[in-house]
């Protein structure tokens, strides 16, 4: 199998026009051209291309060679493997005498950074639903309309519109697989299988499934879910208030019928990720006899909320537990596989968390706490978005490196698809955050080609990070912020749990941190934000029960409303956010 290699340009004339300066003045200062097919990035990537193209363009020539010379070798192109798990603070994971202080062990997980590298600055979105989606689509999750995280029948999820990692891969020739908690909604348009991948084992929400049990119900970990488990209520009056039926795990194949897997019961939830990890050697399997490359996102469960799991860890935590228990031994499993298959040399794998850790409002027990960077997991801060991550790929990845370079989520859509030969198959009518990321894998440190992120908070921009300098456009500073001059500017090296807002040492900052907001809004006139999605939960599941049925088709219970009970779907995007947020989020 060959593969037609296209490497990312980003668009010269873009970069000259921006750095030309002036051509902010309206709407019509984009001068991209999607028929150019070139891929569309943010503003603030072509201030860089335009100062680095060049150089780029050289090391772009050595790892064409590489990737042609493995490829020569193996017959294919490279496998990619996506490891994700959930809420994990940045030096849990990777850092021994952080683990020692933090009581788990994760020899395996560890073993990642010794046998390739470890990212010191990967950055994600605030949340599991927004982190997921940047990952399937290479788009900050405000582009696709996915920064709502998913509950139980939520009625929301990915558009069919979007493009995702599996479709620009299938592309290229991939197999496809997706296994763990897609938590990408659940609405019949956002099933895994229908956004692109072969075959699907998945949730569509979070591990609070495991409290939407009838165990998590008599302990009082979950309230009036279970109605039939209560006594009476003497004044209930409405029956169709309380959720009757869902979906926990579905599977299904591109193409084919949807089901639901097994039932909504404990016992189900504590199979999701042996079930799908089960799978996932059969099917790597099966790519290998085929000689076909395969892509498989692996995103575990990893922890049940109800806490009935042996404790394995000093710590005796939930997310320790999962991390030590489930996480260490599944990546230890995975990358036995690939020798047992001869084909780790051409094998990609990625391994990271979501988010940071569950800090604010945890339940109690699951060791969710803060290390090195202040806020977790809804926050804009370091804490919430600056995470564990590590790539290894022998003979590729050098070994035991440490790279102190930016590195996103999203950059992860645009570095597979280098890599797979699937450049061609991204799609330019809309901006793609993810810029390849190639060079720093296998070139090492300081051979990343991003220095930037942004960082939004739901739909409303919560940072902007620009090399070691980070601004808050959420202010801690909301007196000085009226007034235009905030306290919100940070040094990352010298405060990385952002505790000390400075205003004068970098007020020099102010001007060019507002020109990046300013670029960057002005590109969305022109590419704006896909609104989000809705739909009625759970259709098109071939084994539906009955209690889902009615759930779906509510008028069959509600019988002559002088209203349709399902019209309030088309305007859950009307519920807001708080659009003042808290001052103090992360303390």
């Amino acid at each position: 199998m060959t593969t037609c290699r296209r490497k990312l340009t980003g668009g010269v004339f873009a970069a000259a026009a921006i750095m030309a300066g002036g051509i902010f003045a309206s709407p019509g200062w984009a001068q991209s051209d999607e028929s150019s097919g070139q891929i569309v990035h943010d503003a603030e990537y072509y201030v860089l291309h335009a100062q680095n193209g060049e150089r780029w363009a050289a090391e772009d020539v050595d790892i064409e060679a590489k990737l042609a010379e493995l490829e020569a070798k193996f017959g294919t192109p490279p496998n990619l493997i996506h490891i994700m798990w959930d809420d994990t603070a940045y030096g849990d994971l990777g850092i021994p005498a952080i683990q020692k202080v933090r009581g788990l062990d994760t020899p395996n997980i560890n073993a990642l950074a010794e046998d390739g590298m470890m990212f010191t600055r990967m950055y994600t979105e605030v949340g599991c639903t927004p982190s997921r989606a940047a990952a399937a689509t290479g788009r900050m999750a405000i582009r696709s309309g996915m920064y709502n995280i998913g509950m139980l029948q939520e009625s929301h999820g990915l558009a069919d519109e979007e493009v995702t990692m599996a479709e620009v891969l299938s592309k290229a020739g991939y197999a496809t697989a997706f296994y763990g908690k897609w938590h990408l909604g659940d609405i019949e348009q956002s099933y895994p299988h229908n956004q692109g991948f072969d075959e699907a084992l998945f949730t569509g929400y979070n591990q609070i499934l495991s409290l939407n049990t009838r165990e998590a119900e008599q302990g009082n970990a979950q309230l009036g879910l279970f109605e039939d488990l209560l006594i009476e209520d003497p004044y209930k009056l409405d029956d169709t208030f309380v959720t009757k039926d869902w979906v926990m795990v579905a599977e299904g194949t591109k193409g084919g019928e949807t089901r639901q897997w097994r039932d909504n019961s404990l016992e189900s939830y504590e199979m999701i990720d042996g079930e799908g990890l089960e799978r996932m050697m059969a099917f790597m399997e099966r790519s290998v006899e085929a000689k076909q490359p395969f892509y498989v996102a692996n995103w575990p469960m990893m922890s049940s909320f109800l806490p009935i799991r042996p404790k394995c860890t000093r710590a005796r935590s939930m997310l320790h537990n999962g991390l030590q228990c489930t996480i260490d031994p599944l990546i230890a499993d995975i990358r036995a596989k690939l020798d047992e298959l001869g084909v780790a040399e051409n094998t990609l794998i990625i391994a990271m968390a979501d988010n940071g850790p569950m800090s604010h409002n945890p339940p109690p027990g699951t060791g969710f706490a803060e290390t090195i960077f202040r806020g977790g997991k809804g926050d804009f801060l370091e804490g919430g978005v600056r995470v564990p991550a590590f790539a290894v790929w022998p003979g590729m990845i050098e070994a035991g490196q440490l790279a102190g370079d930016m590195i996103h989520i999203t950059d992860l859509f645009t570095t597979f698809a280098s890599v797979a030969g699937a450049m061609a198959n991204i799609p330019t009518d809309r901006v793609i955050d993810g810029i390849d990321q190639t060079a720093l894998l296998l070139n090492g440190d300081s051979h990343s080609r991003r220095d930037y992120t942004f960082t939004y908070a739901g739909p409303m921009l919560g940072a902007i990070v620009k090399g070691d300098y980070k601004r808050h456009f959420i202010s801690p500073d909301p007196v000085g912020d009226a007034s235009g001059i905030p306290a919100a500017f940070y040094f990352l090296p010298a405060d990385p749990r952002e505790a000390s807002p400075m205003l004068t040492n970098l007020i020099h900052l102010k001007r060019p941190f507002n020109r990046m907001r300013l670029r960057h809004d002005l590109w969305k006139q022109r590419y704006p934000d896909r609104t989000e999605v809705h739909g009625i939960p759970w259709t098109g599941i071939a084994n539906a029960s009955e209690a889902l049925i009615k759930e779906q088709n509510p008028q069959l219970v509600l019988k002559d409303l002088p209203f349709d009970p399902l019209e309030y779907i088309e305007h859950l995007d009307q519920l807001p956010f708080d659009p003042a947020m808290d001052p103090d989020i992360g303390n």
